[in-house]
């Protein structure tokens, strides 16, 4: 295992073989972008599945969203693996106990879903580009209509009824692909941080959380690059689903953190010293409280005053942002946190970056590549 990682005993002592932390920024990386997708998609569905007007701005572009998020999911393993050539082998020879054996089968069938619904949601748009366009544009946007031409009120409706049947489909398996991250943390019983009943839950819905407030940031920023109207009543639609499933989530995250500290088990003072030393800040001050109870405040302000115009989309992106950062703390201390831990129960590690593929700037730069997509799509 390549890459410097130190240990530190903050309490009693840790064996030679706890002094390599193997789950890096990227496997933190992983289940952030697998929410954003789950929660994007859930967005979409509000309007194609449950038929919610007031987010229908937001909808195509909230399945866009999606699919180049979940284009560049699987790269976060693939730069983690030491051999990532054998990625296949668990598709090709696969152990059927095995959580992380399921995620190919899943993330292909998953993105291969969203390509087809997407494929359905912008066809009209591509004929009638292809009808404005000669040569070689025309060809290429024939190409992806695959040669279709119809545009009349039977052909989308065909198209309106092919994407309610696969976002009714695509509910479950974005909600699953992501639920099966949590269910991989909470089934781990060797680590006490980890192994949880409520893990899958709490990952389900801070993923909503997190792609809720991802479109918000985007939808309000895309629309000032473009220079078109802002949808305020989609963007309030939004904020107050941002604010129903944040205070629950929330809850969720106190109730299992409370859980253990009642539960008391054997180690639970260098748990207790975790959180109250090194943890504190990215836990307490962070994740919690800037990133989770100043949004509340902020949005249900917002709400109560029946703030509105550009005061209101502002605070919104604010909150968003925060929100944002909140899932990402919350996925840091999960995975690098329940690492950092001995798994002895009797000292704790210092994870520290160790660059190069698996580091911190190749991960940011992961997270990147799919607004770069998303910008060209």
């Amino acid at each position: 295992m390549e890459g410097t990682f130190h240990a530190s005993s903050y309490i009693g002592y840790v064996y030679p073989n706890e002094t390599i932390i193997p789950w890096t920024v990227m496997i933190v990386v992983y289940p952030y972008m697998t929410g954003l997708v789950a929660g994007a998609f859930s967005v979409s569905s509000m309007y194609h599945v449950f038929g919610m007007e007031k987010f229908k701005p937001v909808a195509r572009f909230a399945l866009l969203t999606a699919l180049c998020f979940m284009l560049f999911v699987p790269m976060t393993l693939l730069l983690h693996l030491g051999q990532p050539q054998r990625a296949f082998n668990a598709m090709v020879t696969p152990h059927l106990t095995s959580a992380f054996a399921a995620f190919g089968y899943f993330a292909a069938f998953y993105t291969l879903l969203l390509m087809i619904e997407t494929w359905f949601a912008f066809r009209a748009d591509n004929v009638i580009r292809a009808r404005n366009s000669t040569g070689l544009v025309r060809t290429f946007y024939r190409t992806i209509t695959l040669w279709s031409d119809d545009i009349s009120e039977k052909a989308r409706a065909y198209d309106e009824k092919w994407m309610l049947s696969l976002a009714i489909i695509g509910i479950p398996a974005a909600h699953g692909l992501h639920g099966y991250v949590g269910f991989v943390f909470g089934s781990l019983k060797a680590r006490e941080w980890w192994g949880s009943d409520m893990m899958p839950v709490i990952f389900l819905f801070s993923a909503v959380i997190s792609g809720i407030a991802a479109l918000i940031v985007l939808y309000t920023l895309v629309s000032k690059l473009r220079k078109t109207p802002i949808d305020e009543a989609c963007v309030r639609g939004m904020a107050g689903a941002l604010w129903g499933f944040l205070m629950f989530t929330v809850l969720l995250e106190g109730l299992e953190f409370a859980n253990v500290v009642y539960k008391g088990k054997e180690g639970i003072e260098v748990i207790m010293e975790y959180v109250t030393g090194p943890l504190f800040y990215r836990y307490f001050v962070l994740q919690f409280g800037l990133g989770a109870i100043v949004p509340i405040i902020i949005l249900g302000i917002m709400f109560m005053r029946a703030t509105r115009g550009k005061a209101f989309i502002a605070g919104a992106v604010i909150a968003s942002l925060l929100v944002l950062m909140n899932v990402f703390l919350m996925r840091w201390n999960v995975v690098i946190g329940g690492q950092e831990i001995a798994k002895t129960m009797r000292g704790l590690l210092h994870y520290h970056d160790p660059g190069g593929r698996d580091g911190l700037a190749v991960a940011l730069t992961v997270l990147a590549c799919p607004l770069v997509s998303l910008s060209i799509l």
